[in-house]
């Protein structure tokens, strides 16, 4: 059976409902975005060993090594080579990989920093 229009309170509370069902939608998105954020947060803190080799395209090649508490100084460093690169130049990239990978940097050791042409980060 037709019914008429629907009246204004009718129409209102359609309403009410829609914006109430949109928000809880909204909380529950909200929510998984969260879970998975704090899933990938854990998973970067711990990463799954793998025994296939990570290939990686940066230009530039470091190697950390953690000095155990008990050793008072890591052995001294040999020259690192630098290729189409200043030293003041390679002296920021060594600082940025220091901060970025949180290890002090003089438990790095860098053997050669490369310029690339036209490296652009994409």
């Amino acid at each position: 059976m037709v019914r008429d229009p629907l009246s204004l309170l009718d129409a209102l509370l359609v309403a009410l409902l829609g914006f109430v069902i949109a928000f809880i939608m909204l909380a529950v998105l909200w929510g998984i975005i969260v879970v998975i954020s704090r899933a990938m947060t854990g998973a970067e803190q711990h990463p799954v060993a793998s025994s296939a080799p990570v290939s990686t395209p940066a230009p530039i090649t470091y190697a950390a090594h953690a000095a155990p508490p008990s050793m008072a100084a890591p052995p001294a460093a040999s020259q690192t080579v630098l290729m189409g690169i200043t030293d003041t130049e390679a002296a920021c990239v060594m600082a940025i990989i220091s901060h970025e990978t949180g290890i002090a940097l003089d438990q790095l050791v860098f053997r050669s920093i490369k310029a690339v042409e036209g490296g652009t980060q994409s």
